[in-house]
């Protein structure tokens, strides 16, 4: 277990990303089912996040997909985990470069590969209606041990050899 003794987790969620209430009851059945306190932040602008993170009283914070935090709030959301020292894990590995903790999310770089794959297909003549449609297939958990060493935790040997990337 990377944070020992965790009886509360945050989840912070941008309110205006449509698939947010979905991300929500995710979340909620699965602390359920593993017995600890979810509390829910709705946040999307900058002065809602310094809002949320001024009432912060958990072990650990799950930041939920958004493309407003992905492009606009990353450094934010980092800097002010590391201010209230919280363990936080993120969707984009943008987010553990910068200083977080550690993410788990979808590839961006292999999306974006079969992006350019989809549009030189159409570009040689290919309908797009004919394409089928394609889920993320490729996914990266980053981990950044100076974080963890400033939080105090130690990663255990069997996280750091399923990581895509240790940063150091």
């Amino acid at each position: 277990m990377l944070v020992p003794r965790v009886g509360t987790v945050a989840l912070l969620v941008d309110p205006s990303y449509p698939p947010s209430e979905r991300i929500i009851r995710d979340a909620q059945e699965a602390a359920r089912k593993k017995g600890v306190l979810l509390q829910i932040l709705r946040a999307g602008t900058e002065a809602e996040i310094d809002g949320a993170f001024g009432e912060l009283r958990v072990d650990a914070l799950i930041v939920a997909a958004s493309p407003s935090f992905g492009m606009n709030r990353f450094d934010q959301l980092v800097r002010l985990a590391a201010h209230h020292a919280v363990p936080a894990i993120y969707e984009w590995r943008q987010f553990a470069e910068a200083g977080g903790l550690i993410s788990y999310g979808t590839s961006l770089t292999a999306m974006w590969r079969q992006l350019g794959v989809y549009a030189g297909r159409i570009l040689k003549g290919a309908k797009p209606a004919d394409l089928p449609v394609q889920q993320p297939a490729t996914f990266e958990l980053v981990i950044n041990l100076k974080t963890a060493k400033a939080l105090g935790l130690t990663i255990p040997p069997s996280m750091l050899d399923l990581a895509d990337e240790v940063i150091e």
